[in-house]
């Protein structure tokens, strides 16, 4: 289990917001920090830690993206070859990120069309960055209004659509030869500090593929516990609002050391 650090990037600040809130350039907020991006990605580059992902939180076009999409570049050229990058990332785009110094590109929205990937968008975009540049992100969510199904199905467009994409070992397994990793956040739990999601950390740790990165709900060192257990040791991790970087109260040296000996 490696610790996979973030970076999320709203109305040009670093933040962490409740997953689910985020309505255009208002969401519900944890956390604003007064470093730049550029400071995190340099921190992290201290540690000699890779992986981690600078996420834009606004929409292309939408008030705030140009604010986010210029702190994400400074934190790519600060830490080249060190940060995946992701949010609004399309085959037209996506270059920019890689000369900026991004080791690969995270994709969810473009791939989707009408509630399924869309195989022709899929391909495109392997053609445009290489399979090795690209990552996957799978968040999910179950339907709240469906009690009886408890599926987790994958979301788009900062986590606000639901597709009719049922993210499971299948899924994953059959994306392998799409992308270098995966990222899936528990959207139900992000930002909400009530402990990880059960289910979709059971799915991951049943998986054995490209390696995969859990995020949503951790605050507490029990948590990290449950989640090398349910992940059966194989399963990535990141940390946001409980991080004592964000403001929490969990030690980033503390994690670090946990992570690393598993």
């Amino acid at each position: 289990m490696e610790f996979r650090p973030c970076i999320d990037i709203h109305n040009g600040k670093v933040k962490q917001i409740v997953g689910g809130s985020l309505n255009g350039t208002a969401a519900a907020e944890n956390f604003v920090s007064k470093q730049d991006a550029a400071w995190y990605a340099r921190f992290y580059q201290k540690y000699g830690i890779c992986g981690g992902h600078v996420i834009l939180l606004n929409g292309v076009g939408t008030d705030g993206y140009e604010e986010t999409k210029a702190q994400a570049l400074e934190a790519l050229r600060a830490y080249p070859g060190g940060l995946q990058v992701g949010g609004g990332i399309t085959p037209e785009n996506a270059e920019i990120f890689l000369d900026a110094g991004a080791s690969q590109v995270i994709v969810t929205s473009y791939v989707f069309r009408d509630g399924h990937i869309d195989q022709e968008r899929l391909e495109k975009m392997v053609r445009t960055v290489g399979r090795e540049h690209l990552v996957l992100d799978f968040s999910c969510r179950r339907k709240k209004e469906d009690t009886e199904n408890q599926d987790y199905y994958i979301v788009t467009d900062r986590w606000s659509k639901f597709t009719d994409t049922v993210m499971d070992v299948d899924l994953l397994s059959e994306s392998e030869q799409y992308a270098a990793e995966y990222l899936v956040h528990a959207v139900d739990v992000e930002g909400k500090a009530s402990g990880i999601e059960k289910g979709v950390a059971s799915i991951l740790g049943n998986y054995r593929g490209v390696p995969v990165t859990y995020a949503g709900g951790i605050h507490s060192f029990d948590d990290l516990e449950q989640l090398r257990i349910l992940g059966k040791e194989h399963v990535n991790v990141t940390i946001g609002s409980a991080l004592d970087l964000f403001g929490g109260d969990l030690e980033f040296e503390r994690v670090l050391k946990l992570c690393d000996s598993v």
